[in-house]
C-alpha cells in the first residue's frame, strides 16, 4: 500500500480531488441562493451545478479521474478500480474541498442572501424513505452514465465524456430538486452542513442515498453488464494499490533498457 501512496502522482491527485470539489461546490451552491431582486430558477440550478461538475471533469479528469464526488469513488472501489487507500485519501480530500467552497462562498456572499447556503433539505412534503429511494435513483443514472463514457474498452465514437457526465448531472437536479434539493454527492450536502452548522434529522439521506445508488450501479456495470476479465490475485493487488498495469511495465522496460549499457 505505501507504493501507492508515497508518490508524488498520488498526492497531486489527492490535491487535485480537494482542488475539483471546492470549485463544484462554489460554483453549484452559488447558483442556488436567493438574491432578493431574482430567484434562482431551477433551469439555472441544474445547469449550473452540470456545467461545473463537466468542467472539473474536464480540466482534472487525467489528473484524479475526476471523482469529486464520495459515491462516486466509492463505486470506484467496489468496482475493483482503484485502491482502498486511494478511495479513503479521495474522500477526505473531497469533504474537506466542500468545506472550503461552501466557506468562501459564505463569506463572499452578503448575510441577507446567504439563507441556508443552499443545504440540502427535504421539501413538498417529501418523507425521508421517499428522498432516499429519489437519491438512489438519480445517484445510479450519474454512476452509471460515468462507468460507460470512460470505459476504455468501448470502440466506439463515444463523444465527450465529461459532457455526458455534466449533462447526467443536469438531468438529476432537474428532477431531483423538487424532493431533496437535489444532493447526488454527498460533499455537496457535507459542506454547506457543515459551514452553516446545520445538519438536520434528515441529512444521513443524502449520504445513504448517493452512496447506495453508487453502488447498485457498480455492482451492475463492472460484475453483470461489462466485467472485467481480471484474476483474484490483480483484484486483490488493485485494493492493496500495489497493481501495475501492462502499460507500466512496457514503461519500466523501456526506461531499463535505455539505462543499460
Amino acid at each position: 500500500m505505501r507504493k501507492e501512496v508515497c508518490t508524488v502522482v498520488f498526492l497531486r491527485a489527492v490535491f487535485t480531488e480537494f482542488l475539483a470539489t471546492m470549485i463544484f461546490v462554489f460554483f453549484g451552491l452559488g447558483s442556488a441562493l436567493k438574491w432578493p431582486s431574482a430567484l434562482p430558477t431551477v433551469l439555472q440550478i441544474s445547469l449550473a451545478f452540470g456545467l461545473a461538475i463537466g468542467t472539473m471533469v474536464q480540466t482534472f479528469g487525467h489528473i484524479s479521474g475526476g471523482h469529486i464526488n464520495p459515491a462516486v469513488t466509492i463505486a470506484f472501489f467496489v468496482g475493483n478500480q482503484i485502491s482502498f487507500l486511494r478511495m479513503m485519501f479521495y474522500i477526505v480530500a473531497q469533504l474537506l474541498g466542500a468545506i472550503a467552497g461552501a466557506g468562501i462562498l459564505y463569506g463572499v456572499t452578503p448575510p441577507n442572501t446567504r439563507g441556508n447556503l443552499a443545504a440540502n433539505g427535504l421539501s413538498n412534503n417529501t418523507t425521508a424513505g421517499q428522498a432516499v429511494v429519489v437519491e438512489i435513483i438519480l445517484t445510479f443514472q450519474l454512476v452509471l452514465c460515468i462507468f460507460a463514457s470512460t470505459d476504455n474498452r468501448r470502440n466506439g465514437n463515444v463523444g465527450s465524456p465529461s459532457l455526458s457526465i455534466g449533462l447526467s448531472v443536469t438531468l438529476g437536479h432537474l428532477v431531483g430538486i423538487y424532493f431533496t434539493g437535489c444532493s447526488m454527492n454527498p460533499a455537496r450536502s457535507f459542506g454547506p452542513a457543515v459551514v452553516m452548522k446545520r445538519f438536520t434529522s434528515a441529512h444521513w439521506v443524502f449520504w445513504v442515498g448517493p452512496i447506495s445508488g453508487a453502488i447498485l450501479a457498480s455492482l451492475l456495470y463492472n460484475y453483470l453488464l461489462l466485467p472485467h476479465s481480471m484474476n483474484m490475485s490483480e483484484r486483490v493487488a488493485i485494493i492493496k494499490g500495489t497493481y501495475e498495469s501492462e502499460e507500466e511495465w512496457e514503461e519500466k522496460e523501456k526506461s531499463m533498457e535505455m539505462s543499460s549499457p
